[in-house]
């Protein structure tokens, strides 16, 4: 089975990181040094998913054509109630077509969406 590897540019990659670690209990599996001083860290949500935190600032060095690409993700959640009690900003669970859903702001404003696991 493959993985899915997300890249997200973020402001603060320490901030981002902790927030995915607290909340989804993400785990750090690579901490990647890049030119001039920054670096990169990829979290494991499962065994199928894996965010890679790149600075803002070195993609606007080296890759700005893509700085402002923010995904549009969905994640599927078997502890959908529970995550959705943790996350200080999960909006309201609603009902989108026979699925329940709920979004949710990461530190840096980024919206993504949860939905309950079948």
């Amino acid at each position: 089975m493959q993985k899915t590897r997300v890249m997200l540019y973020v402001e603060d990659v320490d901030q981002s990181v902790k927030f995915w670690q607290d909340n989804f209990a993400a785990k750090v599996t690579e901490v990647n040094k890049l030119p001039d001083d920054f670096k990169n860290l990829v979290l494991t949500l499962s065994s199928q998913v894996e965010l890679a935190f790149f600075p803002r600032a070195f993609i606007a060095t080296y890759s700005p054509e893509v700085l402002n690409n923010t995904p549009s993700l969905m994640f599927f959640s078997d502890d959908f109630k529970g995550l959705h009690a943790r996350l200080k900003t999960a909006g309201e669970i609603v009902d989108n077509n026979g699925t329940l859903t709920f979004n949710f702001a990461d530190p840096e404003g980024n919206y993504f969406v949860v939905a309950q696991a079948d």
